[in-house]
């Protein structure tokens, strides 16, 4: 198992991309259900106000950093330890599951996009064993998880928002058996073309939120003062941690 920090008391699991990938390989050969949250500033801060949602993160088998914002705080702590972007660890599962005949489910999206986002990886991987491909769209649900477990898919990827996506899969987790899941939000949109991904300069300075700020202005009343007060509060935890 990966070392952890704590970032704001949320844990957040130190490795690569490659070594989470085969502690999800090696989760689903074991038959554990596995809740895999890629966690940034937001998903943080939430959990400072919302008791169920800082649950969550705390019993969530793998909080992969995803986030220039938690890599500051890390690094604050002393620990220099390179992002993982969730759309990348996301489409390494997808190809785990071509590689392996994992069964693979999507969940999220509106239905052309999950539609689209499905069609572009069976042109990349035409070997990909969909069992389940639904958009993000209902109110039950205990109807998705008794479609969900009818199927069992051993890889899901929801996106659904957070904290909808974690919360669900949270209570997945006591119903499937050997599934890997992963919250990755609004990834289906990179995945279906719809939303252009953010060129390899901006994702190298840690900029991409700027990036789909300027595509995206409406993003600003999320970012801020979001970002600005999670960083103040992680500058002040290690002043203190240091005095």
């Amino acid at each position: 198992m990966s070392m952890r920090a704590s970032v704001l008391n949320c844990p957040v699991d130190l490795l690569d991309i490659n070594d989470a990938l085969c502690i999800a390989k090696k989760a689903i050969e074991d038959k554990t259900n596995f809740q895999i949250i890629t966690i940034n500033p937001e998903m943080i801060m939430n959990a400072q106000k919302n008791e169920q949602f800082f649950k969550i993160i705390k019993n969530s088998n793998l909080n992969i950093m995803d986030g220039v914002g938690v890599k500051i705080a890390l690094k604050l702590q002393g620990i220099n330890k390179a992002q993982i972007r969730g759309v990348d660890f996301s489409r390494e599962l997808v190809k785990l599951a071509s590689e392996n005949n994992y069964r693979i489910a999507f969940l999220g999206a509106k239905e052309e996009i999950i539609q689209k986002a499905k069609e572009n990886f069976l042109n990349q991987y035409p070997n990909l064993n969909f069992v389940y491909v639904r958009n993000g769209y209902f109110s039950n649900d205990d109807e998705i998880i008794n479609e969900l477990k009818q199927v069992n898919p051993q890889i899901l990827l929801v996106g659904l928002g957070s904290p909808k996506q974690e919360e669900l899969i949270a209570k997945l987790k006591n119903e499937l058996l050997g599934c890997v899941m992963v919250g990755v939000g609004g990834s289906f949109d990179v995945f279906s073309g719809i939303v252009k991904e953010s060129p390899k300069i901006f994702q190298k300075l840690g900029l991409e939120w700027l990036y789909r700020t300027i595509l995206q202005p409406e993003r600003i009343k999320r970012i801020f003062p979001v970002l600005p007060i999670f960083l103040i509060k992680c500058i002040i935890a290690s002043i203190n941690k240091k005095g």
